[in-house]
C-alpha cells in the first residue's frame, strides 16, 4: 500500500466519525507526516512511496483516537501560535489563532517600556505568557492559572524556549496575592456560556479542561471578577487586553467600566467578530 493510500483510508475513517470531509483529508495528512517526521513539501514528492508495517502500526493508533474526536494537537502533542510550536496535550487549552491578537496589542502596549511587567491571567499553555518574554527579552513576566496541569504545560514551554528564568508561574486564580504593580495585564478568560456546551465541537467538549472554556450563565463570570482584581494591580496607564467571546463586548464595557476603566477599544477578529478588548487604568 502506498502512503498517500494509508492517508485516504484514515480520511474516509474521519469522515465516517463526523468529521467534516476538507478537515478529514487535512487531519489524515497531518497526522501520517507526524508518524514519518515529514514536512509537506517531502509529503508530496515521496507519498507514492510504499507504506511499511511499522509506519501502518504507529499511525493507526492515532487514526483511531483522531475518529473518537480527539484534537489533532492532542495527538501531535504540538500547537503552533505566533510562529512558534508550543507543547500541549490533555489538561490545558489549545492556543487558536485568534488569541494572537492579543499579543499584536500587548506588545503596542509596552512598546516604549524598557523593562515591561506583564502578568497573563489564566496562563494555560503559556503561549501568551512565553510569547512576550521572547518578543521583549527585557520583560518580566508573571503567568497564573487555576489548573496545575495547565501550569505544568506552561514550565515546560517556558523551559523549551528558553525563559523559565523572566517566566513565573503561579497557581492562583485572576491575579491571585499578586500585588503588582503590572505595565500589561494579557487574558484569554473562559468566556463560553454554560448553556453552548452541548453546541461545541467534540473536540472541545470532550477533551479541552472545563476549567479553561466555561465561565457561568452569560460566559462572564470570570471577566467580572478579573475587572476590578486587574485595575488593582494595574500601574497607571497601564493597560489591559482580554480575549472575549461573540455577543460579549456591550457587558465587557458595561463590566471594565464598573471596575474604573476608561475607554474601551474593542479589536474584530478575522471574522469579523470583535474578539479583544484594550483598556486603560
Amino acid at each position: 500500500m502506498r502512503l498517500r493510500d494509508l492517508a485516504a483510508g484514515a480520511e474516509r475513517v474521519f469522515a465516517a466519525a463526523g468529521i467534516p470531509a476538507a478537515e478529514a483529508r487535512l487531519d489524515a495528512e497531518l497526522l501520517l507526516r507526524h508518524v514519518l517526521g515529514w514536512d509537506r513539501a517531502t509529503w508530496f514528492t515521496r507519498r507514492d512511496e510504499a507504506a511499511d508495517g511499522d509506519v501502518d502500526g504507529r499511525f493507526a493508533p492515532l487514526v483511531a483516537r483522531r475518529a473518537a474526536r480527539e484534537p489533532v494537537a492532542y495527538l501531535r502533542g504540538t500547537q503552533a501560535f505566533y510562529g512558534r510550536d508550543f507543547a500541549v496535550g490533555p489538561g490545558v487549552l489549545i492556543p487558536r489563532p485568534e488569541t494572537e491578537l492579543v499579543v499584536e496589542e500587548g506588545l503596542a502596549a509596552i512598546a516604549a517600556l524598557p523593562e515591561p511587567r506583564v502578568l497573563d491571567i489564566g496562563t494555560g499553555s503559556g503561549c501568551l505568557a512565553v510569547t512576550f518574554a521572547l518578543e521583549r527579552p527585557a520583560a518580566r513576566i508573571w503567568a497564573t492559572d487555576v489548573s496545575p496541569a495547565a501550569l505544568d504545560w506552561a514550565r515546560r514551554n517556558a523551559d523549551h524556549f528558553g525563559v523559565a528564568s523572566r517566566v513565573t508561574p503561579v497557581l492562583a486564580a485572576g491575579t491571585g496575592d499578586l500585588a503588582g504593580p503590572f505595565d500589561l495585564i494579557v487574558s484569554n478568560p473562559p468566556y463560553v456560556r454554560e448553556e453552548d456546551r452541548d453546541a461545541l465541537q467534540p473536540e472541545v467538549a470532550r477533551h479541552e479542561p472545563a476549567s479553561a472554556l466555561f465561565a457561568g450563565a452569560d460566559g462572564l463570570d470570570v471577566v467580572r471578577a478579573l475587572a476590578p482584581e486587574g485595575w488593582e494591580v494595574l500601574t497607571p496607564g497601564g493597560t489591559l487586553v482580554m480575549e472575549i467571546g461573540i455577543g460579549q463586548a456591550a457587558e465587557v464595557r458595561r463590566v471594565l467600566g464598573a471596575a474604573g476603566f476608561a475607554a474601551v477599544r474593542v479589536r474584530d477578529d478575522l471574522q469579523g467578530i470583535p474578539r479583544v478588548v484594550v483598556t486603560r487604568r
